[in-house]
């Protein structure tokens, strides 16, 4: 293991002790949460909201990264780029 990803998994344990401690929806009811701001709410608030949302799901895909198949590494980085294509998208239009 790479020193980076060391430090990044020390770091991240505390939160995700926490979420495997939270009820068994929070995650999934976040993710819907900003899915649907970013979709529906004004871009204002929308894209930020996007953006967390890559964000999250970015830093989930790293953390496990190492114990995934390659179908399960690609899903996961399509997933992200599209969010943030339409975070993009909703910028711009």
């Amino acid at each position: 293991m790479s020193p980076l990803r060391a430090r990044i998994n020390k770091a991240s344990y505390p939160l995700m002790a926490r979420l495997h401690a939270a009820p068994r929806l929070t995650l999934p009811g976040v993710t819907l949460a900003l899915a649907l701001i970013g979709a529906f709410a004004p871009a204002v608030v929308g894209v930020p909201a996007l953006l967390l949302l890559a964000a999250l799901l970015g830093w989930l895909g790293y953390l496990s990264w190492p114990v995934v198949g390659t179908s399960s590494r690609l899903l996961r980085v399509f997933a992200v780029l599209v969010i943030v294509l339409y975070a993009v998208s909703r910028m711009v239009g």
